[in-house]
């Protein structure tokens, strides 16, 4: 058996455990034992996903569960809709689903949004366990307990906070996930090395090529090490409170959402890509406003540019040039806004970021409006 790490979150009597190490879907059933046994479970997994992982889930999950339902979604952000949450409840209900029933999400980002707010809402909130497929999934959206679905006005504008009751993350699923995508999960992997860990980021450098070639033991560290920085935070500011610790985790975000919402989440822009041009654009802001340094900002694009990563507007706007305007009106739009002010998350030096909300608009806009070098 390979190894196997422990991350805690603590959050009282809701505290779960995030167990890492290859091979997990197939021992899903021994890791959720205690869980599952007699009681019902329904996997909500996507299409892609569903024919790499879904069937070795239900075998290790069939003699340990009561009875095990799978429902499909659609792959791709599109499905992370008021529609996509409706069609997934009423498949759920018709299922027969009691107030013992145990929700699994299986997949990425998406699925894992959209059925954690499905078990969050269903019968006034059902148990959930999170089995995250995407290097993204893994670091950042599984741990937590956001979630929620899109709307035309934003990214997850409509959602609930509903903690899992344990995430399982199988490494081994990463050598079946695309090159971009494995990319855009990297991009969550150096936001905690840019915010909080200069050692991490520094180690990112150096081990960041090998990681996404395949190691096993580069890729089980870089997500212990995140999951542990991320649970920090939770267990300090669960529900994000204005100005707490957990904003922290939104460094390059505020760009990056609007840079999804410009896109359309048509599939052209991944999260992890915004995210990656978004952590660019926060850090040479930065440097503008100081005390960070240019030298900290462009050590930043250097490492994202090298492993392949977005880090300028030409590479993600894919020819619809974006105004500085246009991307102003979405970042007043977004959930982190408070009184019609922009929230950014900056550094004050790589491996140390704030949150500031007394950002002049002026500079955000002269920043957008420079020549898009990458």
């Amino acid at each position: 058996m390979s190894a196997v790490e422990t991350v805690e979150v603590a959050l009282a009597d809701r505290s779960y455990a995030i167990r890492v190490g290859a091979g997990l879907i197939d021992r899903a059933g021994e890791e959720l034992a205690d869980l599952l046994a007699g009681r019902k479970a329904v996997v909500v997994a996507d299409e892609t996903v569903a024919g790499l992982h879904l069937p070795a889930l239900v075998r290790g999950l069939t003699g340990v569960a009561r009875s095990v339902d799978a429902l499909t979604v659609p792959a791709g952000e599109s499905a992370k809709s008021m529609d996509g949450l409706a069609d997934l409840l009423d498949r759920m209900l018709a299922l027969g689903i009691d107030r013992r029933t145990v929700v699994i999400a299986l997949g990425g980002g998406v699925t894992g949004d959209l059925a954690g707010f499905a078990a969050a809402v269903a019968l006034r909130g059902l148990d959930f366990v999170q089995i995250p497929t995407t290097l993204l999934a893994q670091v950042d959206s599984s741990v937590g307990g956001k979630t929620g679905v899109n709307t035309r006005h934003g990214k997850n504008l409509v959602g609930a906070f509903h903690q899992p009751r344990r995430v399982l993350i199988d490494t081994a699923v990463l050598d079946t996930l695309p090159r971009r995508e494995l990319l855009a999960g990297y991009a969550e992997v150096v936001k905690y090395g840019a915010i909080g860990d200069l050692e991490f980021f520094q180690w990112l450098e150096a081990n960041g090529r090998r990681l996404l070639d395949g190691d096993a033991d580069a890729r089980r560290h870089a997500i212990v090490v995140s999951c542990r920085a991320k649970a920090a935070v939770v267990a300090a500011d669960e529900r994000e409170t204005a100005g707490g610790p957990r904003a922290l985790l939104n460094f390059g975000h505020t760009f990056g959402h609007a840079l999804e919402a410009m896109a359309g989440y048509d599939g052209s822009l991944l999260h992890g890509e915004g995210v990656a041009a978004g952590m660019v654009l926060a850090a040479r802001l930065s440097a503008r406003l100081g005390p960070c340094t240019g030298q900290d900002a462009e050590r930043l694009a250097a490492h994202l540019s090298a492993v392949g990563l977005p880090t300028g507007l030409d590479q993600v706007d894919a020819g619809r040039h974006w105004t500085a305007e246009h991307l102003i009106g979405h970042m007043v739009k977004d959930k982190k806004a408070l009184d019609g002010r922009i929230v950014f998350v900056l550094l004050e030096r790589l491996g140390h970021a704030v949150v500031r909300g007394d950002v002049d608009r002026a500079a955000v806009s002269a920043l957008l409006d420079r020549p898009r070098a990458a």
